[in-house]
């Protein structure tokens, strides 16, 4: 495995690649959700390429940026183990120059939900996101489901530049209990971990409503949120299309129903497609 800490020595790692390219953007602190995607990525290319840097332009002020879990030598070791051949992990004087050139959030995916109550937030995840996918020129990127309003912005800009590149949504990596993976599980201690276990005993109850034939959302939503009475606070319950426009009737095959909670130190986010 080639470790590149620098863009030149990606690019002069990636001239011995003929073929297919997968690629992995990561933030670190790599856990079982990662690994499904860095072995999806590999089983499906010739290539594998995973990133690891924590991007402070998606971090808005007073957020974890420098509490963030890092752990370099153990997220090496799994890169290694998964068969990564390059793994990239520049630092921001790597990636970013003082005056920049910015991209722009979608005016309505880009302000609803996590748009609305992290502004900013898209911007800089859009922003790094476009600079990984052209740097790894990869034939295949793929990102989880559980930030699927990420996901939805990230293919409509490979879509509206025209990027040579294809969008690969996995599927959302759960514990034993139902609790949707994510470095910042970290930050739970034991009784915090099992009222954070409201979140997925929520969206089962939306499934389960769904699959009695109840489809208004007020009623589905109005179950959840007693479901939810576990967090600290319940940050919104949403159910809409997959263009993230709100819905008054649960569309099959083409609904997303997400809640977004503070649970002790962490916020949570987690979702149903249905």
């Amino acid at each position: 495995m080639i470790i590149a800490r620098t863009i030149e020595t990606l690019q002069e790692a990636k001239k011995t690649l003929q073929g297919s390219i997968g690629f992995v953007p990561t933030m670190g602190a790599l856990h079982h959700g990662h690994l499904s995607l860095i072995r999806q990525a590999r089983e499906e290319n010739e290539y594998l390429i995973v990133s690891i840097f924590v991007n402070p332009t998606q971090f808005l002020e007073g957020e974890d940026l420098d509490a963030y879990p890092r752990k370099e030598e153990a997220d090496r070791k799994i890169c290694e183990l998964a068969g990564v051949d390059i793994l990239f992990m520049p630092t921001i004087d790597q990636m970013y120059e003082e005056d920049e050139l910015c991209i722009g959030v979608p005016a309505i995916r880009g302000y609803v939900l996590e748009g609305e109550k992290r502004p900013g937030h898209f911007d800089g995840m859009l922003q790094v996101v476009m600079k990984l996918l052209n740097l790894s020129s990869a034939t295949h990127a793929y990102f989880g489901k559980k930030d699927a309003q990420q996901l939805a912005l990230i293919t409509q800009m490979v879509k509206n530049y025209f990027m040579d590149v294809t969008i690969i949504p996995c599927e959302i990596v759960r514990d034993e209990r139902g609790l949707a993976l994510s470095s910042r599980n970290a930050y739970l201690n034991h009784e915090e971990k099992e009222r954070a276990l409201c979140l997925s005993r929520a969206l089962k109850r939306a499934t389960k409503m769904v699959m009695a034939g109840e489809l208004h959302v007020e009623k589905i939503k109005q179950e959840m949120s007693a479901v939810l009475s576990e967090a600290d606070r319940v940050e919104y319950i949403a159910i809409v299309n997959r263009e993230f426009k709100a819905l008054e009737k649960v569309e099959i095959g083409n609904t997303i129903i997400l809640v977004a909670a503070w649970v002790g130190k962490p916020r949570l986010i987690d979702n149903l497609w249905i």
